[in-house]
């Protein structure tokens, strides 16, 4: 430093200082990161009191995450950056099913379940068959493929959000696919709900006069030899807050029709009681490059 810092010669003195770093990419993105919070301080004028406050809200924010809890995903997908990022980094190929948020209760392993096993280990929501097909972008189904699902109940919590009341797995289970790519598995129709609001991403939301809540969905990771994995979700159609998701995730392609069946002998076959609800979902993957 060669003379007293003034607010655009401090940004300089801070990307000087970057220049060794070994990585490019590393180089990249903080020098990216610096450049724009000091923009932001400069733009915004921001007080010294408004930047303790900022400390405070993200040390918060780590000081509330647990095994089972990440707030700053949360915050991630609240201030919409986690869809931005699905958005920049998604498969564009025509017809390959879209992305959208991973959400923070993929915090556990699922269950290795067997096709056509229910992942509803409590039996009190509204009887339900998921059911579709894993399939490269040319049609061809992929024999082999594994999904990872988890969903909310019918109360719209998640087994880690209740651990008294709900069994551990609850919700969520790892299914591999047949020779012709089909999946099927039982569950409930899960219920829309709040994201968690006892921590500070709820008071951020309070502050900026947002509501909480998701519609309802059931997420999905497939995976498959030679194909690019896909972390998403189904809606299901005519849920609340389709149209103002908490976290800004809701593609329409993704949004499915849980159809009303009464169907004795289809009851029969999947192992439900009549009537059920039946979703139908094929997940399409790009090959890999």
């Amino acid at each position: 430093m060669t003379a007293d810092a003034t607010e655009t010669t401090v940004t300089e003195e801070v990307v000087a200082a970057l220049r060794a770093t070994a990585d490019p990419r590393l180089h990249e993105l903080i020098e990216g990161l610096v450049r724009h919070l000091h923009d932001f301080v400069r733009e915004t004028r921001l007080t010294r009191e408004e930047w303790e406050k900022a400390v405070g809200f993200l040390t918060e924010t780590g000081q509330t995450c647990t095994d089972t809890r990440q707030e700053f995903i949360l915050l991630s997908d609240v201030l919409g950056v986690s869809m931005l990022v699905e958005t920049v980094n998604g498969h564009h190929t025509a017809g390959v099913t879209r992305s959208t948020v991973l959400g923070p209760f993929h915090m556990s392993a699922s269950p290795v379940r067997e096709l056509g096993d229910s992942i509803d280990l409590v039996g009190d929501g509204e009887p339900c068959v998921v059911s579709g097909r894993v399939l490269d972008e040319d049609g061809t189904p992929l024999p082999g493929a594994v999904l990872d699902v988890w969903q909310a109940d019918a109360e719209g919590y998640y087994d880690v959000q209740r651990p008294d009341l709900r069994p551990a797995g609850n919700g969520r289970g790892l299914f591999t696919a047949d020779s012709e790519g089909r999946f099927r598995f039982r569950t409930c129709v899960p219920a829309p709900y709040p994201i968690p609001t006892d921590g500070p991403v709820g008071e951020l939301l309070r502050a900026t006069g947002r509501h909480p809540y998701r519609p309802a969905h059931i997420h999905f990771i497939a995976t498959a030899d030679g194909h690019e994995p896909v972390t998403t979700h189904i809606f299901v159609g005519g849920s609340d807050h389709l149209d103002s998701d908490a976290v800004f995730a809701v593609k329409w392609s993704l949004v499915k029709d849980f159809a009303p069946t009464d169907d004795p002998s289809l009851a029969r076959e999947f192992g439900v009681p009549n009537p059920f609800r039946h979703a139908r979902f094929d997940l399409v993957l790009e090959r890999s490059a």
